[in-house]
C-alpha cells in the first residue's frame, strides 16, 4: 500500500477570475513539483467521484445544497460574496472536491491505502453549514469526517488544521461534538476574525500573531494540540492542509517553511500511529505562492509516505 493521491480534472476547471489567488494554477504547481521531485510515481492515483447529495447533507442542509446548485451560472462568473464565486464548472468541481474526501475515507478505513491526500479545489474549511465564504462552497474535510463517523461507525475523529486562516466553517459544524477534537493554528487577528471568542471545549485553537515562525508552531502543537489529542485518542485523523502560512506566501504573515510542514506532519503521523492505526486523510486548503505550495505539498506527502 501507499499514499492515495486523489484529484479530478474538474477541480482545475473551477475559475473565479483571472486575478483571483485561488486559481487553477495551484493544482498545476502541485503536479509539476510531484514530477520534478520524482514523487509522482510512488503515489496511488485515484479520480475523485462526485459526492452524493446524501453525503453532503450530513454537513449542509438540503436547502443550502440546492441554493449552491441554483447559483451556478451558465456562463461567466457569479459571485456568492466578494471573495467567493462560481463559474459554469464550479458545481462539478465542488462535488468532486467533497467526493475526494469521501473516497479517501473509504480507501483508508478499508485498508486499501495507508493514508490519503486530496489535491482538490475549491477548498472547504471556511464553508459553514449554511454559508459559502472564503473561497469555499462545501466543507470537504467535514464531509469526510462525517462519512467516517456516520457511515463507517468511527467513534472518535480529530481534525487538524494548519492553514493560516481559522477554519471557522469546520468549527461551526463540529462545535460541541464530543466525538471530534479540532486542533488548529491560525494567524490572528486576521480573516475570518474567528476562533478566539469562547470556543467550545472540543476546539484546541491556537491564534498566532503575524510574524510567528516554526518555533511558535512547535510550541502550539506540544502545549495545546497534543494534550487534546491524547485525551480524545482519535481513531482517525483528518487534516485541513493549508500551506499559506509559508514565509513566501504574501496572502498572510506567518513564516513557516517546508521543514515546519515536515515536522507537523510527522507529529500528526505519530498520533495516528499511536491511536488510529495510521489512518490519515489530508485535504488541500490554502496556499497561493505557487512554488512554495508545490514544494510544501511534496514535503507533506514524503512524510506521509515514509
Amino acid at each position: 500500500m501507499a499514499t492515495a493521491f486523489i484529484t479530478h480534472a474538474d477541480c482545475a476547471r473551477h475559475d473565479m477570475g483571472r486575478h483571483h489567488p485561488e486559481s487553477p494554477a495551484r493544482l498545476a504547481a502541485i503536479e509539476d513539483h510531484l514530477i520534478s521531485s520524482g514523487l509522482a510515481g510512488f503515489l496511488e492515483r485515484h479520480d475523485a467521484p462526485a459526492a452524493k447529495t446524501s453525503e453532503l447533507a450530513r454537513v449542509h442542509p438540503i436547502e443550502y445544497i440546492e441554493a449552491i446548485r441554483e447559483a451556478s451560472p451558465r456562463s461567466g462568473i457569479a459571485h456568492l460574496d466578494p471573495d467567493t464565486a462560481m463559474c459554469p464548472y464550479t458545481w462539478d468541481a465542488a462535488l468532486h472536491a467533497a467526493g475526494a474526501a469521501v473516497l479517501a475515507t473509504d480507501l483508508v478505513i478499508g485498508g486499501r491505502a495507508d493514508n490519503a491526500f486530496c489535491a482538490v479545489r475549491p477548498p472547504g474549511h471556511h464553508a459553514t453549514r449554511t454559508r459559502a465564504m472564503g473561497f469555499c462552497l462545501f466543507n470537504n474535510v467535514a464531509v469526510g469526517a462525517k462519512h467516517a463517523l456516520e457511515h463507517h461507525g468511527v467513534e472518535r475523529v480529530a481534525i487538524i488544521d494548519f492553514d493560516v486562516h481559522h477554519g471557522n466553517g469546520t468549527e461551526d459544524i463540529f462545535s460541541d461534538d464530543e466525538r471530534v477534537v479540532m486542533a488548529s493554528i491560525f494567524q490572528h487577528p486576521f480573516y475570518p476574525y474567528s476562533g478566539t471568542d469562547d470556543p467550545a471545549p472540543n476546539m484546541a485553537n491556537v491564534p498566532l500573531p503575524a510574524g510567528s515562525d516554526g518555533k511558535a508552531l512547535r510550541t502550539a502543537v506540544e502545549r495545546i494540540w497534543m494534550p487534546a489529542l491524547d485525551e480524545l485518542e482519535p481513531q482517525m485523523i483528518f487534516v485541513s492542509a493549508g500551506f499559506d502560512a509559508h514565509v513566501e506566501d504574501d496572502m498572510a504573515g506567518l513564516r513557516f517553511t517546508e521543514a515546519d510542514y515536515a515536522w507537523v506532519t510527522q507529529r500528526i503521523k505519530e498520533v495516528a500511529d499511536k491511536y488510529a492505526g495510521g489512518k490519515i486523510v489530508s485535504v488541500l486548503e490554502g496556499g497561493y505562492a505557487l512554488s512554495a505550495l508545490g514544494r510544501s505539498v511534496v514535503t507533506h506527502l514524503k512524510v506521509l509516505g515514509d
